[in-house]
C-alpha cells in the first residue's frame, strides 16, 4: 500500500546493534545504530524497483550505570543521520544531527517508557528538501514467567516541513530462547498505519524480529 497510487510494496530489514560501553563505575555510553536494507517496487511512479542500503541513523546515549531512586533508567545524547543510501530513492542525501533521549521504568513484569529524537539537516545535496523531523516511540511490554514478551508501541514521526504525522502502531510477541550457549529472542507481530503521508504505507504490515543477546 505504498506510494501515491497505493500499489507499491517495501521489504525492510533493519540491522540494529545496541552496544553498552562502560565508561566508569557511574556512567555507560550506549551506541544504537540502525542500518536499513531495503527492497521496494512501484513506490515512486515510473521508477520500477530499487534495492540497497538506506540512510544510517546513529544514536549515542550517556546513561547512569544504576537506575534512579524511583527506578527510572534514562539516557541522553546526540543522534546523527548519515547519507549512506545506495540509491537516491532509498534515502535522502542530507546529513542530519539532533538530540535524542530514552527513559523507562521496570516494575515487576512490566516495562514502560519512551524514546525520542529530533533531526535537523545540516548539509548535503541542496536539491533534496531540508529535514526537521521528530521521532517519538512510547512503549509498554509485559514478560511472562516463561519469558514470553508482549509489546505494544508506536514509532511516530512528525515532519515539521510538511506538517505531517506518520503513525504506525506495532504489536509484537517474542520468546526468549537459548541455542547452545547463545541467548536469543525470536518474535513476530503486526503493524497498522493509523496515518501517514501520501508516500507512507497504508493499512497493515508484518514484522519478524531476531535479537541476539550477549549479557555480561
Amino acid at each position: 500500500g505504498m506510494g501515491p497510487a497505493n500499489d507499491g510494496r517495501r521489504y525492510l530489514l533493519n540491522v540494529q546493534p545496541v552496544i553498552p560501553i562502560s565508561l566508569n563505575a557511574e556512567w555507560n555510553l550506549i551506541s544504537r545504530t540502525i542500518v536499513p536494507l531495503i527492497d521496494q517496487k512501484d513506490v515512486f511512479p515510473g521508477e520500477g524497483s530499487q534495492s540497497g542500503v538506506g540512510n544510517i541513523v546513529q544514536s549515542l546515549f550517556l546513561s547512569p550505570a544504576l537506575p534512579t531512586a524511583s527506578g527510572v533508567i534514562w539516557g541522553a545524547g546526540p543522534v546523527f543521520l548519515l547519507p549512506t543510501a545506495s540509491n537516491s530513492l532509498l534515502g535522502t542525501e542530507k546529513w542530519g544531527i539532533g538530540p535524542t533521549g530514552v527513559a523507562l521504568r521496570q516494575q515487576g513484569a512490566w516495562t514502560v517508557g519512551a524514546l525520542a529524537n529530533h533531526i535537523w539537516s545540516v548539509g548535503g545535496n541542496t536539491a533534496d528538501p531540508d529535514i526537521s523531523a521528530t521521532f517519538i516511540q512510547p512503549f509498554v511490554s509485559y514478560i511472562t514467567p516463561t519469558r514470553t514478551t508482549f509489546a505494544l508501541n508506536t514509532e511516530s514521526t512528525y515532519d515539521w516541513k510538511a506538517k505531517q504525522w506518520s503513525v504506525p502502531i506495532n504489536f509484537n510477541v517474542a520468546q526468549l530462547l537459548r541455542v547452545g550457549d547463545q541467548l536469543l529472542q525470536v518474535g513476530g507481530g503486526v503493524r497498522y498505519w493509523a496515518t501517514g503521508s501520501d508516500m507512507a504505507p497504508s493499512g497493515w504490515g508484518f514484522r519478524l524480529t531476531i535479537t541476539l543477546l550477549f549479557p555480561r
